[in-house]
């Protein structure tokens, strides 16, 4: 704690209670993709950390959905949140001024993309997108970039005659609720063959070495063994760490190197934090996601 402390302080050069003059509280909120309880834990210590480098209260929320973070963002409930590139498109084409998004998770290789990957439990059969004709697929959150809008968009490429509406191509299009709901009912036979993200790194028996699939073979919820990769997406921008705009700019400066020196002063920490094996955070800037925005616009219309 120091040691991160003293990295901070030196990299923004302010004194921490400063902060009390300025903002009386920091909210962060944390994305559907797991349950409520376990987003908490995993992001624990950097409450913890911010509390103690800003001077003044951190809560962490951890909303049903997508949209809870978006709207407490937008509406200024929330000031800091790692989103999905999808809910940054989705803030950003409804007010451009809300956020701005500062850092960005760094893969093993130093790449910042991810995939979108359709799975299925091994003893139904089913190998590929060829198999999945009026069976069940589940989708996390319509306001998840892996979990839907990518998906949405290049799922029907596969061949024609796909699209996102039951009863089409698939038997049933549901969605799940999150990237664990969606491995637990595949897991379960509750549906046919769902999508989640991963780095796509690594051994598939590990669940790669970050994402959903790592946190749920984390958590002993799933032995990657049973499934069977089906489909996989074109590299996805991962999605950035956004600060409310209107916060003072030493805040943002604080938070913002906070975030990035974790992996160098608290490995596990970052872990949690990351959904598994990283290089930490990295500056980013919007250009990284103008091709997300569109996307969005583009479903949108």
């Amino acid at each position: 704690m120091k040691n991160l402390l003293a990295a901070v302080l030196a990299t923004t050069a302010f004194v921490g209670a400063a902060h009390a003059q300025e903002i009386k509280e920091f909210n962060i909120g944390l994305l559907g993709g797991e349950n409520a309880q376990d987003r908490l834990n995993s992001n624990e210590c950097l409450r913890a950390y911010a509390e103690e480098a800003l001077g003044v209260p951190v809560k962490l929320f951890a909303p049903a959905d997508y949209n809870g973070v978006m709207q407490g963002l937008l509406g200024g409930t929330i000031d800091m949140a790692w989103l999905g590139a999808s809910s940054y498109a989705g803030i950003y084409v409804q007010d451009p001024e809300a956020v701005e998004p500062v850092l960005v998770k760094i893969n093993l290789d130093g790449s910042y993309g991810y995939h979108s990957i359709g799975f299925a439990r091994k003893e139904t059969g089913i190998t590929s997108l060829d198999d999945m004709a009026g069976k069940s697929f589940g989708f996390g959150d319509p306001n998840s970039t892996s979990g839907y809008l990518i998906p949405s968009i290049e799922i029907p490429q596969y061949k024609d005659g796909i699209t996102m509406e039951s009863g089409d191509y698939f038997g049933e299009v549901k969605f799940t609720g999150g990237h664990e709901q969606t491995i637990v009912a595949v897991n379960n036979g509750d549906i046919d063959a769902g999508v989640t993200w991963a780095d796509g790194q690594g051994a598939w028996e590990d669940g790669y070495n970050s994402g959903a699939f790592r946190k749920a073979v984390d958590a002993g919820l799933v032995d990657m063994n049973d499934f069977v990769e089906i489909w996989r997406s074109k590299p996805i921008p991962e999605g950035p760490v956004v600060l409310r705009k209107s916060l003072p700019a030493d805040v943002k400066a604080t938070m913002t190197a906070l975030v990035e020196n974790m992996i160098n002063t608290d490995a596990d920490c970052t872990y949690g934090m990351a959904a598994g094996e990283t290089l930490g955070f990295q500056p980013i800037t919007h250009a990284a996601y103008e091709s997300i925005v569109a996307a969005r616009l583009s479903q949108a219309n």
